[in-house]
């Protein structure tokens, strides 16, 4: 009989479990019971320093009774706004243990915007890094003043409580909440900035936990997970921070993309489980083989030629005969010699890019998911995984293909336990967001094989359509530059090259590399000069009807959001 990670939930379904799946404090204590001595979470300050699942344990509940001591009850919101720390971990399970409901918002965030997006949830407590807080409280307002209290995550300052620090009576148990209840609202950070509250209960979230899970049950309570993007966002707070706790794990906290500090970590924490988005492969993998080429002509092609013999027999036969000589002499270099999975999400990832790291033998998990879903969808997974899918749906997910033009390609919808219930206050939007028969609009295109894969075509939105009436897909096209080092950021859109035919053309806006052009020497004109020779040799490999006919550089890096998605709305 098959095992699945849920079947673990069954021995204390009853006692601890009250409803099908978890509610995140119960996840939270099941791994209490399981692994009290396990390592939870740690950071390099810069010496390492760990907390065990007891110890932050008791931080969380003497966290959560300061919360109910300033009046926090079941369902009130709290603010959640700082840079990735345990102690941002403590004060997240300790609203939740609280019996209240989490408002993260991310820290680049301006204060005013914070302010207004968290008198709109109507917050009625927030827990924020010390400089969010100074700014908030500079700016004041009838919202802040309304406050039961705030309290400080990262900082040295008097006059502000230190959270992870407070004293005071601790809470004796968890505010009982059911798995229906409100956990968090989440503020999709969207390419058309335009900010919708996505509400997420504890069995969305949580059962979303097991789905994953459910695809990686070869990991165990020893992996140290890495969070190094913003825990705000659901991409990594589910797939690294609550998953680590599902197994038991530790969670290691890094200090933002910084590349060197990021390798330096993972070396030193012989990470495991590392999660990322397309910019940072791309750059990691970029790294290597520069460093690879440095070395000479022979020693390149020697390795290019290994990797391509290793890559072939992962695929075909699951095993890589060079991957030990791979960790040792390439891979060790970034800190991944200790890796048993990397996982990509929040955008897609190149086929060319994800088939080099399974060529140096390193297990790659392609991922596809959105807020709303809590947010994982699919996983391509390491043992039967195949390059250009983003995967076949998680289990328990009813997934269709709506309005299939002839290719088979149409919107991609889901049912599933993880869906959000909608937006919070937003009625219009929320009804926009599912359709008749209850399925989940994500507005991403797509199709899928015989064997249930999904391939992603682009975001429903942005298409392009052609004075041949053909449909383009903008991503498509982005994807062919991830691998040119000269292209810092690229946009392709639609533009109408003549006024009197309601058709478009294909234009790319592409930011150059400040890095690539100090390194070379390069002017701007000279920089432009490479790019257009890029577009040239893209275009080859473009049908006439997406070849791209105009190009616009731009001066300033265009605006994105945490996840390194550039903001379309805002670029002119």
């Amino acid at each position: 009989m098959e095992k699945h990670a849920w079947d673990e939930i069954d021995q204390y379904r009853g006692s601890l479990v009250k409803g099908q799946w978890p509610t995140i404090p119960e996840l939270f204590e099941m791994a209490v019971d399981r692994y009290k001595n396990n390592t939870c979470f740690s950071v390099f300050e810069p010496d390492k320093k760990i907390l065990t699942y007891q110890q932050a344990y008791e931080k969380i509940m003497r966290g959560a009774g300061y919360l109910a001591s300033k009046g926090i009850k079941k369902g009130d919101r709290v603010l959640l706004n700082g840079k990735n720390s345990p102690d941002w971990a403590i004060a997240y399970f300790s609203i939740l243990f609280a019996g209240a409901v989490i408002v993260p918002i991310d820290n680049q965030m301006h204060a005013d915007r914070c302010m207004k997006l968290s008198e709109f949830a109507k917050v009625k407590f927030a827990i924020c890094d010390f400089d969010v807080l100074e700014k908030m409280k500079n700016i004041g307002g009838e919202w802040y003043s309304s406050l039961l209290g705030t309290a400080m995550l990262k900082g040295k300052d008097d006059n502000y409580v230190k959270f992870s620090e407070v004293e005071g009576p601790r809470l004796e148990s968890k505010v009982e909440v059911s798995e229906n209840d409100y956990a968090a609202i989440l503020f999709t950070s969207g390419t058309t900035g335009n900010e919708k509250g996505a509400i997420l209960t504890h069995k969305s979230i949580t059962s979303n936990v097991y789905q994953a899970a459910n695809e990686i049950k070869y990991l165990t309570d020893k992996e140290v997970f890495y969070a190094l993007l913003p825990l705000h966002h659901s991409y990594c707070c589910t797939t690294v921070l609550l998953e680590s706790v599902k197994f038991g794990a530790e969670c290691l906290f890094g200090h933002g993309i910084i590349v060197s500090r990021m390798i330096a970590d993972m070396k030193m924490g012989k990470v495991t489980v590392f999660m990322g988005i397309p910019l940072l492969y791309n750059k990691v993998i970029a790294g290597i083989m520069k460093q690879v080429k440095a070395k000479g002509a022979f020693t390149y092609g020697l390795v290019k030629t290994l990797m391509a013999i290793n890559g072939w027999c992962k695929q075909h036969f699951g095993k890589s005969p060079f991957k030990g000589f791979f960790n040792k002499k390439i891979v060790s270099q970034v800190g991944l010699d200790h890796s048993k999975l990397l996982i990509c999400g929040a955008g897609p990832l190149s086929p060319v890019v994800f088939k080099q790291y399974q060529q140096l033998g390193l297990d790659f998990l392609q991922g596809y998911g959105l807020t709303e879903a809590s947010p994982v969808v699919t996983l391509n997974p390491p043992e039967h995984f195949k390059v250009e899918s983003i995967g076949h749906p998680l289990a328990f997910i009813d997934m269709i293909i709506a309005d299939k033009d002839a290719d088979g390609v149409g919107e991609i919808r889901i049912k599933g336990p993880n869906n959000c219930l909608g937006y919070l206050d937003d009625e219009e939007n929320t009804k926009a967001l599912f359709d008749e028969n209850g399925y989940l609009r994500t507005g991403d295109l797509g199709y899928m094989d015989s064997e249930n894969y999904v391939y992603l075509k682009g975001r429903k939105k942005n298409i392009i359509v052609t004075e041949g009436g053909k449909n383009v897909f903008p991503e498509e096209i982005e994807d062919m530059f991830q691998l040119y080092s000269q292209v810092e950021q690229i946009l392709i859109r639609g533009f109408q090259m003549k006024k009197d035919v309601p058709s478009e053309s294909i234009e790319a806006v592409i930011f150059p590399s400040p890095d690539y052009m100090k390194e070379k020497g390069l002017s701007k004109d000279a920089m432009k000069a490479e790019i257009e020779e890029i577009i040239k040799e893209v275009n080859k490999n473009l049908v006439g009807y997406k070849k791209i006919e105009k190009l616009t550089i731009v001066d300033e890096p265009m605006e994105m959001t945490t996840t390194k998605k550039i903001k379309r709305a805002t670029v002119k």
